[in-house]
């Protein structure tokens, strides 16, 4: 039978980045312009105009920035991980933590932080719908949220994404619709855990230990990272996009190729040639099913294999290898196991 467990009061808390959570939707409908309006709230305004009735918990709302997720930087990945260890040591009681966060990059945040992430259990969470709008999800999603930060049941330090009533592993996650309330899903696997209408949380399957993880003395030198880009492969395509990117500094590239995993032929020579210059190349998939393998075809080339993450994914996690200089040899077993 699955488990449940009691909710016991717990201190949860909540940290605000903007996104359509914080928005203010011009009308009942307004699920597409709302951005237009210029109203953003920060948490203590609309819990005020929107209570969460969760007398059993208690609420530390932490307004972060109004850091809109189309303009989020890898910068912006650093700062928001050491603010959260901060938060922590400033209060050491907490339970659990949740961030709000806008859902374009969602999924790239959470995974990001799920690498870099030390303490409390931490879950991300966002809207489709401005609060104000009919049929927001933006309250339900935090509500949940917070019950699945505050439950025993998922591990100490976790770091995972609750949406639309489920909660999933950050590596699995992955937003395949544009504004539908059900837009974030687990495709390959499925999700985690889900939310239950009385809080309770009911786990289905546990979650695959990530085999990287920065330690406390690497996340305390980790100021910035290293520049990595996505090459998407089509037909027809050259190699115009791969010199760009070697021209403007970037230490590592993820090819997102043809399924099962190859580059166009006109990427191809550029490729290699950026693997004698010293660039990390990784050959993934546009497809986010099943697994880009360590090939010979690529390996003789010095073309590391993508394993299963999707393109976005392998980019957060080879910037932080690169970023603390974890050898070529290690990258590809990461990579594979990832």
């Amino acid at each position: 039978m699955p488990k449940k467990e009691k909710r016991t009061r717990t201190k949860i808390a909540v940290i605000g980045t903007g996104g359509t959570f914080a928005m203010h939707g011009a009308h009942d409908y307004d699920w597409i312009d709302y951005f237009d309006s210029g109203i953003i709230y920060s948490l203590g305004e609309l819990l005020e105009r929107h209570p969460l009735n969760l007398a059993e918990f208690e609420i530390l709302t932490v307004d972060y920035k109004q850091l809109p997720s189309t303009g989020i930087t890898p910068t912006d990945w650093v700062q928001l991980s050491a603010f959260i260890q901060e938060l922590q040591q400033r209060h050491p009681d907490l339970s659990g933590i949740v961030l709000t966060h806008g859902t374009a990059s969602l999924e790239e945040t959470a995974y990001y932080l799920n690498l870099t992430h030390q303490g409390a259990r931490l879950i991300v969470t966002g809207a489709q719908r401005p609060a104000n709008t009919a049929g927001s999800d933006a309250i339900t999603n935090l509500r949940a949220a917070i019950f699945a930060a505050a439950s025993p049941t998922l591990p100490e330090s976790s770091v995972n994404v609750v949406f639309d009533g489920f909660v999933y592993s950050t590596r699995d996650i992955l937003k395949t619709g544009n504004h539908q309330l059900n837009a974030f899903e687990a495709p390959e696997f499925g999700p985690l855990a889900r939310i239950e209408p009385d809080g309770s949380v009911t786990i289905r399957r546990q979650e695959t230990p990530t085999p990287f993880r920065l330690n406390a003395d690497q996340l305390k030198t980790l100021t910035s990272l290293p520049r990595v880009d996505i090459v998407y492969s089509y037909a027809g395509a050259d190699n115009t996009a791969i010199k760009a990117f070697c021209e403007a500094g970037a230490s590592g590239l993820i090819i997102a190729g043809f399924p099962p995993g190859r580059s166009a032929n006109g990427e191809r020579q550029a490729l290699v040639e950026a693997v004698k210059k010293g660039v990390v190349v990784v050959q993934s998939s546009r497809s986010y099913r099943g697994m880009v393998p360590d090939q010979s075809y690529n390996r003789e080339e010095g073309i590391l294999g993508g394993g299963q993450l999707t393109v976005q994914k392998a980019r957060v996690l080879l910037m932080l290898m690169l970023a603390t200089k974890t050898q070529r040899e290690d990258m590809q077993k990461i990579l594979l196991e990832a």
